[in-house]
């Protein structure tokens, strides 16, 4: 009887012992796809950013302005690194304050195509890819939509512009220095080095092995939240995490800010969506609350400069976000019923997802910058 008993309590202990292997698994690949999310940004800017510097300083009109924002921030996908290049060109005058706002308001766009490349990587399975293009895409719809809205006000009435000049100037002067290292960027950053190092700074290589890293942690994430009690976990999501808008816009701040990547909180719902966790009406929230978060380092850190055209670009930043939250929020069926679309047409056909990438991201900035520039 007790080797009975004995080997019913070995048996209740194996599957919590798998359980919890499972739950490092899942932490393991989790980090995996974090690392390539930045491994990623760090080839693309490697190899991009003299070009993209070239691009920026080149921008002629507040229309070329626009459309170079959005060409050079895909290139490098990064809106921060785009942004610190705007600071110190306004600084020192070489661009003026009226040309680096349209810019400001171009890297919201281009920024998006992060987690708009981690959705393709779903497209082998239909049913999911549909969901996952439509949970990534609901960000680029979104600031799609608010540029729309926002760039032609600007244009003509410069209302962007001129608050916040003006609250730079009511700031200005405080001084002292600021720095914040990401808890997350402190683990990554290491290891992103490290790979890019014995890649020899070849920039290509590393950015295979980030394809190569977000793929197999994207396919091992779906299958392992699946795997671990998957009605335990979408409790978690919808009683606590997704509860409410007002919680999922708070996620979404609170993460990007220590994160200080809005690409990588992002893309990290992307999976979450295609394996039907989240909707991408829950997910919409999330994503406003990181576009806020994103701005919240450089402006601290421009606040505690004092420099005013450096806070100037960080208010545009952070004053854009939250002008397009206020119009689009309300009228979210908008950005929700576009990027569902999107995801709708490419469950019938792929090539419209690869197609959106390129023409939204690559021709039409291409084509605007040449004949208008």
């Amino acid at each position: 009887m007790a080797e009975v008993g004995s080997d019913r309590e070995n048996q209740g202990d194996k599957p919590l012992f798998i359980s919890i292997l499972k739950v490092f698994g899942l932490l393991a690949f989790l980090y995996l796809f974090m690392l390539s999310i930045k491994l990623m940004g760090a080839s693309f800017t490697g190899f991009g950013k003299g070009f993209a510097e070239s691009l920026v300083a080149g921008a002629s009109s507040p229309i070329v302005g626009l459309f170079v924002g959005v060409l050079a921030t895909s290139i490098i996908q990064s809106s921060s690194t785009v942004t610190s290049m705007l600071v110190a060109l306004v600084a020192t005058g070489t661009m003026g304050i009226g040309v680096a706002v349209p810019i400001v308001l171009g890297a919201n766009i281009g920024t998006t195509i992060t987690n708009t490349i981690v959705s393709l990587t779903h497209i082998t399975r239909r049913d999911e890819f549909h969901r996952a293009l439509a949970g990534a895409t609901v960000h680029d719809m979104f600031n799609i939509c608010a540029v729309a809205v926002l760039m032609p006000i600007e244009y003509f009435f410069h209302p962007l512009e001129r608050l916040a000049c003006w609250l730079a100037g009511v700031s200005a002067g405080g001084g002292g220095e600021f720095t914040f290292m990401s808890p997350l960027n402190a683990v990554i950053d290491p290891v992103k080095h490290l790979v890019i190092e014995l890649t020899g700074e070849t920039y290509w290589l590393a950015l295979i092995v980030s394809l190569v890293l977000l793929f197999i942690s994207l396919r091992y994430l779906v299958k392992l939240m699946r795997a671990l009690v998957i009605e335990k976990f979408e409790r978690v999501l919808h009683s606590y995490l997704f509860k409410t808008a007002l919680r999922a816009f708070a996620l979404g701040l609170l993460f990007t800010a220590i994160v200080q990547s809005s690409s990588a909180t992002t893309s990290l719902m992307v999976p979450l969506v295609g394996a039907a966790l989240l909707t991408v009406e829950q997910v919409f929230p999330y994503t406003l609350g990181a576009n806020v978060g994103t701005t919240v380092t450089a402006l601290l850190a421009a606040l505690a400069a004092g420099e005013p055209s450096g806070l100037a670009v960080a208010f545009v930043h952070l004053f854009f976000n939250i002008a397009g939250m206020a119009i689009f929020y309300p009228l979210r069926v908008v950005p929700l019923t576009m990027a569902k679309k999107l995801g709708e047409l490419a469950k019938r056909n792929r090539v419209a997802a690869i197609a959106f990438v390129v023409v939204t991201f690559f021709l039409i900035p291409i084509l605007v910058i040449f004949v208008f520039n």
